[in-house]
């Protein structure tokens, strides 16, 4: 197993905040962008104050664009803009660390997962999961240490097809086992696409259990949320409350809302 180090530099909070809970944010932002034709729109700066609005300890967000020369230029003539740096970077609050990495490479440019926090990141690893070659998939790993504990985050996106799916499960679970030490924190974040509620099971096979389920963890499509797409799934962890934001400012900001929980230690 290959050891992930801190910085000695680095153990101290990046904020004077302290809990015994950690709040866990997850979120698929569309690349920053709603609309097609001339109703495209950018809301990278409003999602950006969304973000900062969650107060989560970790921010673990999906299609998110280091880079894309069409979406720049075209909104490069508008009031604010297109940012000048990465997604990532741009929609961190003070304060907080960012971990990014690509998944797909497109024709104008690419987007992947990336995760915020407001404590220290360890080194950050990633695994291609594509199934086949028409989506490509990846998981972002970073270690978080929340208080002193080490917290290995993995940020995911999965496939549009059930096969894909649980065979992406099967990979997730093969890196977790090579990757993170068996007694570790583990949260595993983003968006499952798992429209037929058929993953609880073998994520639960290699010791993950989701946090929140049932109507009120529903967060997609953001107008009217009938699926609970978005999920967080832990192991040394209690889940104490979920919430999902709703309302016409988040329904506007992408297809999805946003899903936070807050974690107890088991």
């Amino acid at each position: 197993m290959r050891a992930r180090h801190f910085s000695p530099s680095r153990y101290a909070p990046s904020t004077t905040f302290t809990s015994n809970l950690l709040r866990v944010a997850t979120y698929n932002i569309h690349k920053g962008v709603r609309g097609l034709g001339p109703g495209k729109r950018l809301e990278i700066h409003n999602l950006g104050l969304g973000i900062e609005a969650l107060d989560a300890d970790v921010v673990c967000l999906q299609e998110v664009r280091l880079h894309h020369q069409r979406d720049a230029q075209q909104f490069r003539r508008t009031v604010l803009g297109w940012p000048d740096e990465g997604q990532a970077e741009f929609l961190a609050p003070d304060g907080y660390e960012v971990a990014y990495r690509t998944n797909a490479v497109t024709r104008h440019g690419e987007h992947g997962n990336a995760l915020l926090a407001r404590w220290p990141l360890g080194d950050v690893g990633h695994r291609d999961v594509s199934d086949h070659p028409f989506e490509q998939r990846g998981l972002l790993h970073v270690p978080v240490l929340w208080q002193g504990t080490e917290v290995h985050v993995v940020v995911v996106h999965l496939g549009l097809m059930h096969g894909s799916r649980v065979r992406q499960v099967e990979r997730l679970a093969e890196y977790i086992a090579a990757e993170v030490p068996g007694q570790a924190h583990v949260l595993v974040a983003g968006d499952f696409n798992d429209w037929g509620e058929r993953l609880d099971g073998p994520m639960t096979d290699f010791g993950l259990c989701r946090a929140g389920t049932g109507a009120s963890a529903r967060t997609f499509p953001s107008r009217v949320p009938l699926f609970t797409l978005d999920r967080i799934y832990t192991r040394g962890f209690r889940c104490q409350s979920i919430h999902v934001p709703r309302g016409a400012a988040w329904a506007r900001m992408s297809d999805h809302l946003p899903l936070v929980v807050e974690l107890q230690v088991d």
